[in-house]
């Protein structure tokens, strides 16, 4: 795809990417492919938080989002928050001259336009309003891909996030109580769509032999200390997850199942060492994981699925292995309801061992009717997200060079 003057599209990617989350970076994955198979002349590079990687694993140029080096550290001496503010106010300006370099910016789904998880007004918020008030004033298109969003309390973040979705050329959400959130904190969203988290278009490794002994079972982990709502309670929230967590890969591991423990973030690491010196046994073990595609991998060898994270969730269902969700969002039961699962959610923030068992060999017990859902399911978000890249290709591309038309799946 070429501009009007004949020269590639400039295409940048935004986000907090290649900063240890794999489903960040599993969204700029399935973006790189839409790119790739519609527009493959476009230039692409990324504003992000971990440049390094992003340039060592995706092949594009990335820059640093924050001007400070130091954002996301408290500061507590004096040239510490000097510094944080100084970045602040040069990050307008880097963020701007970023922009204007770009025909189209993307900001590959992720939560951007939620809370849910601790957060401060001017970190993330602030750098995502930059962004789409640099894109209105340099005529650049900012476009919002199917974003996560949830209403927001704390007054000075909602006020950021509702002028960032104001600003943005467009929108669309992976849930319709995204969508929902956004109107309710002022947005005109009568033109915006609802589809499927854009990691379901990525491709799904094949399906391991099936067995009829009882089988792995995954749990991903958090390290989940609750939302911005619940910072008095973190410490409480925490040790409850923590041990309820432990206690079902403990009576899982008395019946002689393998449990195979999966992170989504490098932070969940502590986590996974709390479980494994609490419950010292051969049958538990944890993975590595770099990528959506490694989880995926170690789900499809998997019976079943027991996990927090977002993206870890969609990894399992991605991969038709029913899944159970420690649910710490509206989004999780969302996606839980959507593909068919929505009677297999518990609430992170109050784990009951117990009753999470008893939802667990609930869902053990339908697994053969599950996994047929899934499939079905599967399929439907596919031809969805496929109407997403082209809804996505004509509302921000320059509307004479829709050169590579995607095209429909059977």
């Amino acid at each position: 795809m070429t501009s009007a003057d004949g020269t590639p599209v400039r295409v940048g990617v935004f986000g907090l990417l290649g900063s240890g989350n794999l489903g960040n970076d599993g969204s700029l994955e399935a973006v790189l492919g839409y790119l790739r198979a519609d527009h493959p002349e476009a230039v692409v590079d990324a504003l992000c938080g971990g440049p390094e990687a992003v340039t060592a694993r995706f092949g594009i140029p990335a820059t640093r989002m924050h001007w400070n080096r130091a954002e996301y550290r408290t500061a507590s001496r004096a040239g510490a928050i000097a510094s944080k503010g100084l970045g602040k106010l040069v990050d307008v300006f880097r963020t701007a001259a970023w922009v204007r370099r770009h025909d189209v910016v993307i900001v590959p789904g992720m939560g951007v336009l939620e809370a849910t998880l601790p957060l401060r007004p001017w970190g993330f918020p602030y750098s995502l309003f930059l962004l789409c008030a640099s894109g209105r004033l340099t005529r650049t298109r900012v476009a919002l891909v199917s974003v996560g969003a949830a209403e927001i309390r704390n007054r000075p973040t909602r006020a950021l996030v509702r002028w960032s979705g104001r600003l943005a050329a467009y929108r669309s959400y992976r849930d319709v109580q995204s969508r929902d959130a956004m109107r309710a904190m002022g947005v005109d969203t009568a033109r915006d769509e609802v589809y499927p988290d854009l990691a379901f278009s990525l491709p799904a490794p094949p399906a391991s032999p099936s067995s009829d002994a009882p089988g792995t079972v995954c749990v991903g982990v958090m390290d989940f200390h609750g939302g911005n709502d619940d910072r008095a309670r973190a410490d409480e929230i925490y040790r409850r997850y923590l041990d309820g967590t432990i206690r079902f890969v403990r009576t899982l591991v008395e019946e002689g199942r393998p449990v195979r423990l999966l992170t989504g973030d490098q932070c969940d690491a502590t986590v996974v060492a709390a479980i494994l010196e609490a419950v010292d046994s051969p049958l538990v073990t944890a993975a590595e994981p770099t990528s959506l595609d490694d989880l995926m991998k170690e789900m499809t060898a998997a019976d079943t699925v027991v996990a927090v994270r977002y993206h870890n969730l969609i990894c399992a269902l991605k991969t038709g292995t029913p899944a159970l969700a420690l649910s710490y969002a509206a989004k999780s039961d969302a996606l839980m309801e959507r593909m068919g699962l929505g009677a297999y959610c518990h609430p992170a923030r109050e784990v009951d061992a117990d009753r999470l068992l008893e939802q667990f060999r609930a869902l053990e017990k339908r697994s053969p009717e599950l996994r047929g859902t899934l499939a079905e399911r599967n399929q439907a978000a596919a031809r969805q997200l496929d109407d997403q890249f082209s809804s996505l290709t004509t509302a921000v591309f320059p509307a004479t060079h829709h050169t590579h038309a995607r095209q429909e799946s059977p």
